[in-house]
């Protein structure tokens, strides 16, 4: 493993967006070299564990930095072994993941959410003041990494490399991609075991030397940005705040720009990881700020709070997150709609990159369109809402947004637009009404090893992407660039690129726009009835192939019932793809051990007609684990 530490914040752009897998130009230069670093004294912040006084703590002697890397590359793992190695927490070997607080985090290995963490640490008799904030890899999440960075100065770029101490190794051929690619210098990689602990402290030793103080003014009045906040049912909100100027302590008159409300602050402190309240907290740190916020709509993620008669000009705030996948949820009683509303309210607070639109079903009664950066990330926001809220919902089936062009005035005039977005697939207009319909595209970036390019290129082109580069960035790397309609890859693609590249390869992309498609909406048909909620706009060309993989992952997932099931996707009145679940049967063949063979008609000819009634008043539950089931792709079997 690689550790860079990046300055400035160009630095900290560049090298999130790198650890995204995007292509860039070269990277800023650097500070010192390591043999000119100080040596610095560890295991400091067991000194702190009573009412902190910030004041100790000057701008020069604070460094603001996350850790960025791919998914699943070690930046928990590092952020553990610096935790202990400043006496944060005590070294244990249960010391796992310990910023990854939710249980969805410890259960699937990821981070989802971004966690910050005060950490002090002695070096050359001076008291460093470090905040760390740990970001999720996954590309679902990047949201949470752009907030984090607003509140850095710069960042530990985490590149897996193996284990520098395995036999299967190459320092040297990664020092010189690095080089080679970004412009650093091999001399200034850290080379770091952070399973192991191996060589970690210079890690430490660099965020002091190359990562400069925030730019900030104490005496000027509060301006404080709001990056992050979570819920508590006995505190109300609880902000996550990097002060850019002034002073902020309990018992303040705060106002938000965003709502003009005013607030009287109860308590602000630090991360440690844990909350821990200090007297006051100053400009150039990051800590939580407690305020009586009750309403989870008065805290809004890059809001500035200033204080009360000391107006500011406000903060720049984040671009807001768009959107990639649409999926409907609805309650599975409707006597828990209002349970539910809450439970949403509170979790959005939490990920304010969900975007929330009340929505009706006529199978599933009243409920939301939720709005969610991928697929990933849609899967985690339901698992959240079952453990830690106790919500038991039904998700529809995922679908990306697109836009419909309206053939006739009549149209337009009801409308009172052109051209319409299409977030929910049974809503989407027969082809008589439009001119065309336009479908989103991204525009993806893929490096890997050459050995997977042809394997990567044919499942491409199988997702109906058009390339527009291939680049050998050295003798073992290509970077690729498609365009990608985003319904290609928002399900399973990131999984299957995965798969076929061992692991290696990475994949990043960005928004390009709309273009002109053959799109069609399939129907999925349960004995005849349509269910609308898993209703599916897709392409003409794929229709059968993808109405086909639909009926079969529905044919597995429906428990049998006494009657036979159809189960069938079809465009209009065409029937294009058809799956039969069997029915039970009972044997009602087993006491005619001899007789006529009449006796034994009968009895058949009455179970028959028996299961026919059946059919016509029996219901087909779907289970609700089932919607996403059935838009994966790629067969499981």
């Amino acid at each position: 493993m690689w550790t860079l530490v990046g300055r400035g914040w160009g630095c900290a752009r560049t090298l999130a967006r790198w650890a995204t897998g995007a292509a860039l130009g070269p990277a800023p230069t650097f500070g010192a070299a390591p043999e000119s670093w100080p040596t610095c004294r560890v295991y400091s912040s067991a000194e702190f564990k009573e009412k902190l006084d910030m004041s100790r703590f000057p701008v020069e002697n604070i460094r603001n930095f996350s850790i960025v890397a791919h998914v699943d590359h070690g930046k928990s793992t590092l952020a553990d072994r610096l935790l202990e190695l400043t006496g944060t927490i005590d070294k244990t070997k249960n010391n796992k993941q310990v910023l990854d607080k939710l249980q969805v985090e410890r259960e699937r290995g990821i981070t989802v959410k971004a966690q910050t963490a005060s950490l002090f640490h002695n070096c050359e008799g001076k008291q460093y003041l470090l905040n760390l904030i740990d970001t999720p890899g996954h590309v679902d999440f990047s949201y949470e990494v752009s907030r984090s960075l607003s509140a850095c100065q710069g960042v530990l770029l985490v590149v897996d490399a193996n284990e520098i101490d395995l036999k299967n190794a190459d320092p040297e051929r990664v020092e010189n991609q690095i080089e080679k690619v970004f412009d650093i210098p091999s001399d200034e990689c850290i080379k770091i075991s952070a399973k192991l602990g191996t060589n970690v402290e210079s890690v430490l030793q660099a965020v002091i030397e190359r990562i400069p103080p925030p730019k900030v003014h104490r005496k000027n009045p509060l301006r404080a940005l709001v990056f992050d906040s979570t819920f508590d049912q006995y505190r109300g909100v609880i902000a996550n705040v990097a002060l850019f100027d002034g002073v902020v302590s309990k018992g303040d008159k705060i106002v938000s720009a965003h709502t003009q409300k005013t607030y009287e602050v109860n308590e602000v402190g630090v991360l440690n990881p844990n909350e821990q309240p200090t007297h006051k907290l100053y400009a150039g740190q990051v800590g939580y700020l407690i305020a009586g916020m009750k309403n989870v709509t008065e805290a809004q993620i890059g809001d500035t709070l200033y204080l009360h008669k000391q107006p500011v000009e406000p903060l720049p705030g984040f671009k807001s997150a768009k959107p990639m996948v649409f999926a409907g949820m609805y309650p599975i009683d409707q006597s828990e709609y209002n349970n539910l509303k809450s439970a949403i309210e509170k979790l959005t607070l939490n990920d304010s990159s969900v975007t929330v639109h009340r929505d009706s079903s006529l199978a599933l009664g009243a409920g939301w369109r939720l709005g969610f950066l991928g697929l990933l990330h849609m899967e985690v926001f339901n698992q959240r809402l079952e453990q830690e809220y106790n919500a038991s919902v039904i998700l529809t089936t995922p679908t990306v947004p697109y836009k419909a062009v309206l053939s006739s005035s009549k149209l337009i005039k009801e409308y009172r637009e052109k051209e319409i977005t299409i977030i929910n697939p049974a809503q989407f207009p027969d082809k008589s009404k439009v001119t065309e319909y336009l479908e989103p595209v991204v525009l993806g970036t893929i490096i890997t090893p050459d050995e997977y390019t042809g394997k990567i290129m044919m499942l491409c082109e199988a997702r109906r992407a058009v390339q527009k580069n291939m680049i050998f960035i050295d003798q073992n790397r290509v970077m690729l660039k498609y365009l990608f309609p985003l319904n290609e890859i928002v399900v399973d693609f990131y999984d299957s690129l995965k798969s076929l590249s061992s692991g290696y390869a990475s994949f990043d992309y960005e928004d390009a726009g709309y273009q002109t498609a053959e799109l069609v909406k399939m129907d999925i048909l349960l004995n005849g009835n349509t269910v609308e909620e898993l209703v599916t706009v897709v392409h003409k060309d794929k229709a059968h192939s993808i109405g086909k993989a639909i009926c079969e992952r529905l044919k597995d997932s429906l428990p049998r019932q006494l009657f036979e099931i159809a189960i069938q996707a079809a465009i209009g009145s065409k029937i294009i793809a058809r799956e039969t679940v069997k029915a039970y049967r009972k044997n009602v063949l087993a006491k005619c051990y001899g007789g006529d063979i009449t006796r034994k008609m009968k009895l058949l000819k009455r179970q028959a007609e028996g299961k026919k009634k059946l059919r016509k008043i029996g219901n087909v539950e779907v289970p609700k684990d089932a919607f996403i089931k059935v838009l994966k792709t790629q067969s499981s079997k």
